[in-house]
């Protein structure tokens, strides 16, 4: 994706939804054994295993300090680095259109290339190196607590085992969310 294409494309979610902009996500799916990560307007990942949520909040490393060091680069904020672990490693999906439904806002992010590792042992009958898109439904209103954050349900794998359809929902009251 070039970079002028994603600047269009952030532009687009933030008209349709400022208040979840760059909003991360993360659910679950036990059945499948896979921890999702989504970054609203922006990409989402599929991990073959359930990660904790502290794990998956920490930014991965994935951009080059602008000086070159043989030290680990510092950042204001704390990253993990990428992992060639099957498990471990994200299948990256990004922004590509949103649509205004009845029902919300449907949001399509698609693979953005095969990643080159072996199926984690872990994993189920569910394939992610076979899904090239997951498609996102958020509520047609804004968000207007911005302290909380959502939660979400895997409500579909595809038939053909091609796409992941996922709800954003509110978090429910006794729900763990940190």
């Amino acid at each position: 994706m070039d970079h002028q294409h994603s600047i269009r494309h952030l532009m687009e979610a933030a008209t349709a939804d400022q208040s979840r902009m760059l909003q991360q996500t993360i659910c679950y799916n036990r059945e499948s054994n896979w921890s999702l990560s989504i970054s609203w307007g922006y990409s989402a990942h599929i991990y073959q295993k359930i990660m904790p949520r502290s794990a998956l909040q920490r930014p991965l490393e994935t951009f080059q300090p602008l000086k070159a060091t043989h030290a680990r680069p510092y950042f204001i904020f704390d990253t993990r680095l990428p992992s060639n672990d099957s498990c471990h490693a994200p299948h990256v999906f990004f922004f590509e259109k949103l649509d205004k439904v009845s029902m919300g806002i449907l949001t399509t992010y698609s693979r953005a290339k095969p990643r080159g590792l072996p199926p984690c042992s872990l994993t189920s009958q569910y394939k992610p190196d076979l899904i090239s898109q997951i498609t996102v439904l958020s509520s047609p209103s804004k968000r207007k607590e911005m302290d909380r954050c959502e939660c979400c349900d895997v409500v579909g794998v595809g038939g053909t085992g091609t796409s992941v359809d996922v709800k954003l929902r509110e978090c429910r009251v006794n729900e763990v969310i940190a």
